[in-house]
């Protein structure tokens, strides 16, 4: 069962979507990650894209995060991503866009959005990566010293470097790698 695994919401059930296209992130990934995560979190602004259930957006505000943006173009998943918020009680600070990630991204640039962490977590090969985070960078919508945590197949390549955006570090989770990119200041 997908649930919150630490802060306000710690404990509350939340509801997947049944497709094929969506895997939850597994409690005990899910909890490594926000170790890795935990001291960069509180009072963030979160972008959380191919949200899916929401889980890792959902995660972050309950840890301290100020807002967060979820963005995925399923209604099936905006409606689960609602009702999971709704049941975290975390409807002030959050925000749900049914949208194509790409539409998405340029228009969050386009309205000037900066994000100090976001959530990339695509289906798996088929080659949204590389693609996701050159958009991400494109649309400068990363704040300074800002993280992109990238999860992906490990068949799947994730690029080292695209424009301010450097990989840092990989964490494997048998064949569930996260690669975390963090965007350099230009001074």
């Amino acid at each position: 069962m997908l649930r919150v695994i630490g802060g306000t919401a710690r404990g509350v059930p939340l509801k997947s979507p049944d497709t094929k296209n969506t895997r939850p992130t597994l409690d005990r990934t899910k909890e490594s990650l926000f170790n890795i995560l935990m001291p960069y979190i509180p009072d963030t602004k979160v972008l959380d894209l191919f949200s899916g259930s929401g889980s890792l957006g959902i995660e972050a505000l309950s840890r301290g995060a100020e807002k967060a943006v979820f963005v995925d173009q399923s209604k099936k998943c905006r409606d689960i991503i609602i009702e999971n918020i709704k049941k975290t009680k975390m409807e002030e600070r959050s925000k749900v866009m049914t949208l194509d990630v790409y539409k998405a991204i340029k228009l969050l640039g386009n309205e000037k959005a900066k994000f100090d962490i976001v959530f990339l977590d695509p289906p798996y090969n088929m080659n949204f990566v590389a693609k996701t985070i050159q958009n991400i960078e494109e649309f400068d919508i990363i704040a300074e010293e800002g993280i992109v945590v990238c999860e992906h197949h490990i068949n799947e390549q994730a690029p080292e470097q695209v424009g301010s955006l450097t990989k840092v570090r990989i964490k494997e989770y048998g064949e569930t790698l996260y690669s975390f990119y963090i965007r350099k200041s230009e001074t």
